[in-house]
């Protein structure tokens, strides 16, 4: 080899390949003598060229479908650690695997002795071969392959007749390993909720991304050692592993890659085990400005107004996980100053805000929504945010703190932002206190955004139909989810709120004075210019960015229609 002296320095990313043994020094000068290599200085280029020069495959693993039989003849431990995918058996009975390292001998020569098997390699980029392995191998197969080996290792029963061996059956290194990577692996993937679901002979392990819930690929096996894996998570949640019988609540605290990520931890006895579910909360999420929320100009000149007012309620409601805590947050990052005094009261802290008293109900000890606020008032704030209005006593309270001088910002679970104000009257707060305090209503949801790499236009007859029936031109461009690599085959990447905001103009307020229906309220708003979250989303897919079906997935479908029955301006942003 070269001395460092005897010839120039190699570029970055051909120095990180000739370390991982992708190609040799002389193969990379060999490339970046070629006229084109600085424009094409990049790890699927260099595989290209390596071979052709060496007479050898090459795949990007786009349409992989690996043969399960040829899968099942190597350990999966091995194919992990060597990065090399099994794909299928050739003609001359030989199996053809794909890899990034043509120069790692080691790895196929290991996999040969092992099976006896011939084994002709193909070039692959890296990252295209190991989720190609995760997804066909199953999340955490090297740990569980590693369990598999232990045969000293005794995992509960069902019955609980094995209670002894359950505390060195979680404290495993294997168990330990698995249950980090099925959380690093959730954190990686934004999942919201990971989902451990016991059945008769399986184990499902599924993430909730964007809203809707993936299935993840496990090992067959892992099923064997379920037991072992709750018990590892109760461990780390502070739990009684000993209890199988009742329900159980904790909370994970874990950091990766410098963010801390608070997971709070559910688990129910079900027929054939223990569910749990995990709730991943990124502590330290950077907060945008109320201008990057996403809303349009009617809304968002509302949300300024109100974030000015010096006294009055601000309700946003939506179901759970519509966005609403992060809404808040960011209306609250925005006022957030040295001449206010802000206090939130919350079940759970989501985001930790700098320069913002924050207080964490506890049931146990006693401190309730109620019990908080009336504690908060007595430290003089000039803003409260209250984490839900569940009862009647917290409504109460609430309604009275807006009323002595205080802004209040809280949530509600109602369907749309006119339902509020029913559900407050239905708390047994007086119509005429809600009318007098209430200042606006923001109702929410969240629609997942079209992937950029793979969405493509969709001229079929139903968005034909749609946006003659919609009042969007024919001129403009609408598009449909298709699906990638890039979205794990989904056609959606990431979300983004869709808003309906309601004032209470003194025409509302009349109206809650007349316990008037929810129909009239809606009515009214309307002509006031409130958009509905139909409407709003509909901006989002005449703009690109979401398609009719996701917004009909998450409001009613009448509600396309309410805007040109009651606005003079269809199509407005």
């Amino acid at each position: 080899m070269s001395s460092p002296s005897a010839a120039p320095a190699l570029p970055d990313l051909l120095v990180r390949l000739i370390a991982l043994r992708q190609l040799t020094e002389t193969d990379a000068r060999a490339y970046l003598a070629r006229q084109d290599a600085a424009a094409e200085l990049s790890e699927t280029a260099v595989l290209r060229w390596l071979a052709t020069e060496y007479g050898v495959g090459y795949t990007d693993l786009e349409a992989c479908d690996p043969e399960k039989s040829v899968l099942a003849l190597f350990p999966a431990r091995l194919l992990l650690r060597e990065e090399i995918l099994p794909l299928r058996r050739a003609p001359s009975g030989a199996i053809e695997v794909a890899t990034a390292r043509l120069f790692a001998t080691r790895g196929l020569d290991g996999l040969k002795s092992v099976t006896g098997l011939r084994l002709i390699p193909i070039l692959a980029p890296t990252e295209s071969v190991q989720r190609e392995l995760k997804k066909n191998l199953g999340v955490g197969a090297d740990t569980i392959g590693t369990l598999d080996d232990e045969t000293a290792l005794q995992v509960v029963d069902d019955d609980g007749s094995s209670d002894n061996n359950l505390d060195n059956a979680a404290e495993d290194a294997s168990i330990i390993r698995f249950v980090n990577q099925v959380l690093k692996d959730a954190i990686d993937l934004r999942t919201s909720d990971v989902h451990l679901e016991p059945f008769e002979d399986e184990l499902r392990i599924r993430y909730r991304i964007d809203g809707v819930l993936q299935e993840v690929p496990v090992p067959a096996q892992i099923k064997r050692f379920q037991p072992a894996i709750v018990a590892r998570v109760k461990i780390l949640s502070h739990l009684n592993i000993a209890e199988k019988r009742l329900p159980q609540d904790g909370r994970i605290k874990v950091r990766i890659d410098a963010a801390e990520v608070d997971i709070r931890v559910s688990i129910i006895p079900m027929l054939h085990g223990e569910a749990v579910v995990m709730r991943l909360l990124r502590q330290n999420a950077t907060l945008r400005g109320i201008r990057d929320l996403g809303m349009g100009q009617r809304e968002l000149a509302s949300l300024e107004r109100v974030l000015r007012l010096p006294h009055g309620i601000v309700l946003v409601t939506g179901p759970t996980g519509s966005g609403k805590t992060s809404t808040l947050y960011t209306a609250l990052q925005e006022i957030n100053d040295a001449e206010r005094k802000i206090i939130t009261i919350e079940d759970p802290i989501e985001y930790q805000l700098r320069g913002v008293n924050q207080i964490q109900v506890s049931e146990k000890s006693g401190l309730t929504f109620a019990r908080g606020l009336r504690s908060i008032l007595r430290h003089d704030p000039d803003v409260i945010l209250i984490g839900e209005i569940r009862d009647q006593e917290t409504a109460q309270i609430a309604v009275q703190a807006s009323l002595t001088g205080h802004l209040v910002f809280s949530t509600l679970h109602t369907n749309d932002a006119p339902g509020a104000i029913t559900r407050l009257v239905d708390m047994g707060v007086e119509p005429y206190l809600v009318a007098s305090s209430l200042e606006a209503v923001l109702a929410q949801r969240l629609v997942r955004l079209l992937c950029p790499h793979c969405k493509a236009p969709d001229d079929s007859p139903t968005a034909r139909a749609f946006k003659q029936e919609l009042g969007i031109s024919a001129s403009a461009t609408v598009y449909r989810a298709v699906g990638c690599r890039e979205c794990r085959q989904t056609g959606y990447h990431g979300r983004r709120a869709i808003f309906e905001w309601m004032d209470t103009s003194a025409e509302i307020r009349q109206l809650i004075l007349r316990a008037a229906s929810i129909d009239t309220l809606r009515d009214t708003a309307c002509r006031a210019g409130m958009r509905t979250l139909a409407e709003d989303g509909r901006r989002l897919v005449e703009s690109g960015e979401t398609t009719f079906d996701e917004v009909l997935s998450v409001t009613p479908a009448d509600e396309f229609n309410q805007r040109r029955a009651t606005s003079p301006e269809p199509g407005s942003s």
